[in-house]
């Protein structure tokens, strides 16, 4: 199982949208799209999880495709590197 970020997403994009998309060119397995958390609005990225040949084939044949006017870009998605800790602790100051 291949994971792939598309990003550059059309604001108006759904994950209906987006798997019809990508199932021309294999089974598609789970679509995800990425909302704001404290909007809930869209925030033009999302995920899509194919088999490697699918996910192979979709990514050289729709990264620069045009959506609604933008293209997109998808590669395969990266592990996302852990933050590090917040500062904030300590002693108060007055």
């Amino acid at each position: 199982m291949t994971t792939i970020y598309v990003g550059n997403l059309p604001f108006s994009a759904n994950e209906a949208d987006v798997r019809v998309l990508f199932e021309r060119h294999g089974q598609v397995d789970s679509v995800k799209l990425i909302n704001d958390r404290e909007t809930g609005r869209p925030r033009g990225f999302g995920f899509v999880d194919m088999p490697a040949e699918a996910a192979k084939a979709a990514i050289e044949a729709l990264n620069g495709y045009e959506m609604s006017g933008r293209a997109l870009r998808i590669n395969e998605a990266q592990e996302r590197a852990p933050r590090p800790p917040r500062g904030g602790g300590g002693p108060y100051r007055r």
